[in-house]
């Protein structure tokens, strides 16, 4: 883990980072002898993931300025060792996003705690990376939604995957009316509204919870709201989530802007999903051609066409001869198990688990999870194959 610590008391600064470089040979420890302002030029390239503040008094300009560090770079942790430990105060740190606060003299043991307990939040032992999966439509009502949720769905219990899904819909999203009948205890927006202080439990406590690996974290409830969330956030919410989920799913929606574009920049595969009527093919290939403007690579992009129909006046030969490529997969039309789903806000796989729609999306997550997980598979698998 990276640590920086600063202190205009050399002697304490000294002190405190022979300490910390006592606690893991594996730690990179700086020293930063001055006041706090040294540090205003920071850029993200050189923050450390842990900042430690030993100061034995803090003004309310300091308090602010230890803020806007802690905005301007979200992912970096704030432990705060100083004398003053009034209940008022320790309100004023935690708001201005500081982790911790410890009495000063130090106490090595007190201290190698709390960075343990920051340390196993940042997550810095990291597993693997997680892969974003991003949902785009072709033109609405494509069904972008329902598979983003269903399939996030059979990717959580059916192959037993942690997964998030994040509606980056800003404006009228709603994927998870398509899984639950939960209300949202909180939205993207609210959520950014408080990124400074963003972590693994701030997150989960945030998504409505599908199943206990599967949850969702909310468009706005008010589209004015969307205007709360920008790219930067995207950002810090991703890296964050790539580490403690399988699978993030990002349901787009239909418009490309710098919140969507960004999203898009990161994931590791994006489905456009169209269905086989030349509507739906015109505003695929105008899609294409904006990934390609964009420098996606070829890899990346795969094609989706839901509600299909082998007696339908466009076949799938049809589809790949337009936009000269395969497709990634096919989602039979089965409109009244997806309407039932959809109208009780109940998972397809879990209401209606002989659907060819289901089938469907329990063979595309099980490609996605990998043959590796296998073993591993939840009951819903075990169930299905029985089926």
């Amino acid at each position: 883990m990276k640590i920086t610590v600063i202190s205009a008391n050399e002697k304490l600064l000294l002190d405190i980072a022979r300490v910390l470089r006592e606690r893991s040979m594996a730690d990179q420890v700086d020293a930063v002898a001055g006041p706090l302002d040294k540090l205003q030029a920071m850029d993200a390239a050189h923050a450390p993931s842990l900042l430690v503040l030993a100061q034995p008094v803090l003004s309310s300009g300091e308090l602010e300025r230890l803020e806007s560090l802690a905005i301007r770079h979200p992912g970096m942790a704030i432990l705060l060792l100083c004398q003053l430990q009034t209940p008022e105060f320790l309100l004023q740190a935690m708001r201005a996003g500081v982790r911790e606060v410890l009495p000063l003299p130090a106490d090595p043991a007190q201290l190698h705690s709390a960075v343990r307990r920051i340390e196993d939040k940042l997550n810095v032992h990291k597993r693997a990376q997680g892969k974003v999966l991003a949902f785009v439509s072709c033109k609405g009502g494509s069904g972008a939604t329902f598979l983003a949720a269903n399939l996030g769905y059979a990717l959580a219990a059916a192959e037993n995957k942690r997964v998030a899904l994040f509606d980056l819909n800003l404006q009228f999203g709603d994927a998870s009316l398509f899984i639950s009948d939960q209300k949202p205890v909180a939205s993207l927006a609210q959520l950014s509204q408080q990124i400074h202080r963003l972590d693994a439990s701030f997150l989960a406590s945030s998504m409505v919870q599908v199943t206990p690996n599967f949850g969702v974290l909310a468009a706005p409830e008010d589209p004015a709201q969307a205007n709360d969330v920008h790219p930067e956030h995207i950002d810090v919410l991703l890296k964050l989530a790539r580490q403690h989920y399988d699978f993030i799913l990002l349901d787009v929606g239909r418009s490309l802007d710098a919140i969507s574009v960004r999203a898009l920049d990161q994931a590791d595969m994006i489905f456009p999903i169209l269905q086989a009527t030349l509507p739906y093919i015109r505003d695929g290939k105008r899609l294409l051609n904006v990934f390609r403007s964009l420098d996606y690579r070829k890899d990346k992009i795969h094609l989706i066409v839901n509600r299909y129909a082998n007696s339908g006046e466009i076949r799938l030969r049809d589809c790949e001869q337009a936009y000269g490529t395969t497709m990634f997969r096919t989602i039979p039309n089965h409109y009244e198990a997806a309407a039932a789903s959809v109208n009780q806000g109940v998972p397809i796989l879990q209401l209606q688990r002989n659907s060819p729609v289901s089938k469907a999306l329990q063979e595309m997550a099980r490609e996605l999870a990998g043959e590796s997980a296998a073993e591993a598979r939840g009951w819903l698998s075990r169930i299905l194959q029985r089926a």
